[in-house]
């Protein structure tokens, strides 16, 4: 089963402020854990809304209409999220749970939704994030003569 970690925006990431070293460190240790254990299959951060784009299209049709951000913090705005591989919801919730939190930023939020699995039956969905490091590989090497 496929999960995705959504990390909440704060004040803090909507305003561009990077995080304290420490706490980039621990996160990347995080990440380093979770494909160790083979469950990791994405893992981006966003940009603040101020560098989004919302498009809003209407339900009987028409033009479409577009805002630019920032947007509002009460809209449930996102910073990062992550993809990962869980045998069961309870193993997602596990490895949710041991995402660091970084230090006085006033806590964080991380929603745990499911993907829905019903549409891609039959291909491995670690299958992309190999070929993207395959990719890498490849890359360094016709670097490298």
């Amino acid at each position: 089963m496929r999960f995705m970690l959504i990390v909440k925006a704060t004040g803090y990431s909507e305003a561009g402020v990077k995080n304290a070293p420490e706490d980039e460190e621990a996160m990347e240790a995080y990440r380093k854990s979770l494909a160790g254990a083979g469950a990791l299959l994405v893992s981006e951060k966003l940009l603040p809304s101020s560098a989004g784009l919302r498009i809003v299209r209407p339900p009987e049709g028409g033009e479409p209409h577009m805002t630019a951000g920032p947007f509002p913090l009460d809209e449930g705005l996102m910073s990062e999220f992550s993809l990962i591989e869980a045998r069961t919801e309870e193993e997602a919730v596990e490895w949710a749970l041991r995402m660091p939190v970084p230090a006085r930023r006033g806590g964080s939020v991380i929603e745990l939704r499911k993907l829905d699995d019903s549409s891609d039956k039959g291909r491995d969905p670690r299958i992309p994030a190999l070929e993207a490091e395959l990719e890498d590989q490849l890359g360094m090497l016709r670097r490298s003569k």
